[in-house]
């Protein structure tokens, strides 16, 4: 029988589950990324987690080599220290180890397990709550296993996934302003002062006309926050200029975007 744990981060907020401690760019070749070294035995636990999400109606989750190579790190020091755990003395924890690596998530998830093989560890898995729960979170999109060998027993670490878009300070601004310019507000005003006045924190730039400003902080760019809207409805707008500071991790290391917005 295998043994397991499992871990979950959202929203920057650290959750345990049930008593057990429960966030890219690889190239793609049939939803597994070729990278070097993921083993039989992962590819096996792969599979079997995109059979058991499909079998609920869920989309199949994409291998990420990010999460595969903080997985790694974290399944080869279950092997050393013979024990399972989300975080031994000295290492980081799941946020930092995936940022790390270069995962950029809006939400986070893990399970670890040791047992005789991949199949009895899926199966303990999908027969725990939160282990069940991490698996078949929609949320998720993406994944990283890795799996570790001592004295014939496996050692897996599951990592999961909410991914979010590493972009440009250029490409974030081009979202927003095609959002902005839903709202029938022509923002080809010049980037320049909003990104002054993202940088700034509060106030307008000195020397600005601009009527009015608004500052938010989001992982999302497929729609503007609820303020933001309010604000441009409840205004007589006719431009705006679209600023962004560089897209960067938070505290967390869950990656958001940082966008000011002039209103004239």
């Amino acid at each position: 029988m295998a043994r397991i744990k499992s871990t979950v981060d959202l929203a920057a907020r650290f959750v345990l589950m049930a008593g057990i401690a429960v966030v890219s760019g690889a190239t793609m070749l049939g939803g597994l990324a070729q990278v070097a070294g993921p083993s039989s035995a992962a590819r096996r636990i792969f599979t079997l987690t995109n059979e058991d999400r499909q079998e609920q109606g869920l989309p199949a989750l994409r291998w990420d080599a990010a999460l595969a190579a903080a997985a790694q790190a974290h399944a080869d020091r279950m092997v050393q220290e013979r024990s399972l755990s989300h975080q031994y003395p000295g290492e980081d924890a799941l946020i930092a180890r995936a940022a790390t690596a270069g995962a950029h998530f809006q939400a986070i998830a893990e399970n670890v397990a040791t047992g005789p093989g991949p199949a009895s560890i899926e199966h303990e898995w999908m027969q725990s709550t939160a282990h069940r729960t991490n698996i078949l979170d929609p949320r998720m999109n993406a994944v990283g296993i890795a799996v570790a060998e001592r004295a014939g027993s496996l050692y897996a670490v599951e990592d999961f996934e909410q991914s979010s878009e590493a972009l440009t300070r250029e490409q974030v601004e081009q979202r927003v302003r095609e959002l902005v310019r839903k709202q029938s507000v022509d923002p080809t005003v010049t980037a320049g002062p909003a990104e002054q006045a993202c940088s700034m924190g509060h106030g307008i730039p000195e020397g600005s006309d601009a009527r009015s400003i608004v500052r938010f902080e989001t992982a999302d760019l497929s729609q503007l926050p609820g303020q933001v809207v309010q604000q441009i409805r409840g205004g007589d707008f006719r431009k705006a200029a679209v600023g962004a500071c560089f897209p960067q991790l938070n505290q967390a290391s869950f990656t958001t975007y940082h966008v000011a917005i002039l209103f004239y």
